[in-house]
C-alpha cells in the first residue's frame, strides 16, 4: 500500500512539475513576443503645445512642424548675442550640439566669443522665412540681422542661415549651422 500511495504521489508531483514547465515555457514565448512587438514599434511622444497644434515625435522621423519649431528657437538662439550674455550664449548652443560636432562648433563659437568679448557690439536676428526638409534634416532661415554698437544699429542685413541635424531616437541635434553665400550670377556665368 506505501508503494501504490508513493507512486500517486510522484505522479501527482510530476504532473504538477509538467504543467508549470509547460506554462513556464508559454510564458517565456509570450514575453519574447512582446519584447519583439515593442521593439520594432515607433516610440512617440507628444509634447506641450508651443505653437497652434500639439507636436509630436517619433522614432519614426522627424515632423515638419517639429523641425520648424526647433530651428526657430536655434535660429533665435544662435543669432541673437550681446558682449554679456556671451558665455550663456555659447553654453547654450552647445547643448543642442551632436557630440560628433561638438570640437569644431565649439572651436567656431571660441572665436566668436574672444572677438566680441568686452566690445560693445550686439546682434539680433528678425526672420522672415524658413524652409525646413525633414527627409535631409535640414533648414534655411532668411531674415534680416540687424548690428548694434553700443544703442546704435549700425546695418541691417538681409542673411540666410542654413542648420544641419541628425535625428537618433527621438533626439534631435545640431550638426552644423552658417551663413549661406549668395552666388553672383555674374560670377557664375564666367565660370
Amino acid at each position: 500500500m506505501e508503494l501504490s500511495y508513493s507512486h500517486s504521489q510522484n505522479q501527482r508531483v510530476l504532473k504538477q512539475r509538467n504543467m508549470l514547465v509547460v506554462t513556464s515555457l508559454a510564458l517565456a514565448g509570450l514575453a519574447a513576443v512582446l519584447g519583439v512587438a515593442a521593439s520594432s514599434r515607433d516610440r512617440e511622444v507628444v509634447l506641450q503645445p508651443v505653437l497652434h497644434t500639439p507636436l509630436t515625435l517619433s522614432s519614426a522621423g522627424v515632423s515638419r512642424e517639429y523641425l520648424e519649431a526647433v530651428t526657430r528657437d536655434a535660429a533665435v538662439l544662435t543669432l541673437n548675442r550681446t558682449p554679456q550674455s556671451l558665455d550663456y550664449w555659447m553654453k547654450s548652443v552647445l547643448e543642442m550640439v551632436h557630440p560628433s560636432a561638438y570640437g569644431q562648433v565649439k572651436a567656431d563659437l571660441m572665436k566668436i566669443v574672444d572677438d566680441q568679448r568686452g566690445s560693445s557690439i550686439a546682434q539680433f536676428f528678425t526672420v522672415e522665412s524658413m524652409k525646413v526638409d525633414p527627409e535631409a534634416l535640414t533648414s534655411e532661415v532668411t531674415g534680416v540681422l540687424h548690428t548694434m554698437v553700443g544703442r546704435q544699429e549700425v546695418s541691417a542685413t538681409p542673411k540666410t542661415f542654413h542648420y544641419g541635424w541628425v535625428y537618433n531616437g527621438l533626439s534631435l541635434k545640431l550638426v552644423q549651422f552658417g551663413m549661406v553665400e549668395k552666388v553672383d550670377p555674374k560670377k557664375a556665368v564666367a565660370s
